[in-house]
């Protein structure tokens, strides 16, 4: 038993203490600010009563999404470079999306 757990501890020890670069403590930190979206939309919701999706969310997934996007290239990842490249567009996309249809409002209360 004492053997798994030196072994555990040498894997840990390996992957998170060995290997540990300025790359991936800017991993780290895009992980986080990816996952404060969460965070962001859950109390937003709380505070309306029911379930919405405020524009910091999407500030926060581009910012989150385009440091992981950067960190997967210096990774070489080609699932991680594709799947936040895919997910860049769409949240500049929904931005786009309410700005306009802000513009808009905006156009047609004057």
């Amino acid at each position: 038993m004492s053997e798994a757990f030196a072994s555990l501890g040498a894997w840990f020890h390996n992957v998170f203490v060995a290997q540990f670069t300025v790359w991936i403590a800017i991993g780290f930190f895009a992980q986080a600010m990816f996952s404060a979206r969460f965070l962001i939309q859950w109390i937003a919701s709380e505070k309306a009563g029911r379930s919405v999706v405020p524009v910091a969310f999407w500030f926060f997934s581009i910012a989150g999404g385009a440091l992981l996007f950067v960190y997967a290239l210096y990774r070489e990842d080609p699932v991680f470079i594709a799947g936040q490249g895919m997910g860049l567009f769409i949240y500049g996309r929904n931005l786009w999306l309410i700005f306009r249809e802000r513009r808009s409002a905006l156009a047609n209360t004057v």
